[in-house]
């Protein structure tokens, strides 16, 4: 990529590009490929501030194990505010990984959490979202399965709730909570 252009992974709700191109994200993002990080696994224990899980890829023991995810090109004009919704520093620290895609090796960056609580909840509609993401990139169905099992919760803000149900569109009722 040239200087103007960053390659991010995104393995959570930012999979869902709508999602990513909002005005407060990075509406220059363009996804390029589907792959996978080996050695990792996904899980929903990142602390987020509105105290529910979010996505994370913690390491596994098992080399078997993989995240799969999108990789966009990014503006780099759209740095800081990805930075600042993934709350850089805080919530997550970035990390180059080597992605694998269909035909070859790409280094992107991702976020990796860094307030962890296992054990903790994602809301529904992130979840979900996370899920209409892997099924608009086609990710392998048995990794969907996967993120279907997850347990979640109701978000008890009804106006952030009804908000992101509204990203889904009525695509929302057919996920399983």
């Amino acid at each position: 990529m040239t200087g103007k252009h960053f390659l991010y992974f995104a393995y959570g709700s930012n999979m869902l590009t709508s999602r990513l191109k909002a005005e407060d994200r990075a509406p220059s993002a363009r996804p390029l490929a589907t792959g996978y990080l080996p050695g990792r696994t996904l899980d929903f224990s990142k602390a987020g501030a509105d105290r529910s899980g979010k996505c994370d890829i913690p390491e596994s023991c098992d080399s078997e194990c993989r995240v799969y995810g999108i990789v966009y090109e990014v503006h780099q004009r759209h740095r800081k505010a990805l930075d600042r919704v993934e709350e850089l520093g805080w919530g997550y620290r970035e990390e180059t990984v080597s992605i694998q895609t269909s035909s070859e090796v790409i280094d992107a960056l991702t976020y990796i959490a860094i307030r962890r609580k296992p054990g903790i909840l994602p809301f529904h509609w992130y979840k979900s979202i996370t899920i209409a993401g892997a099924l608009e990139h086609g990710l392998p169905g048995e990794y969907i399965d996967k993120i279907r099992a997850f347990e979640s919760m109701t978000d008890p803000d009804p106006e952030r709730n009804a908000l992101h149900k509204k990203l889904l569109g009525h695509n929302f009722a057919t996920f399983d909570h």
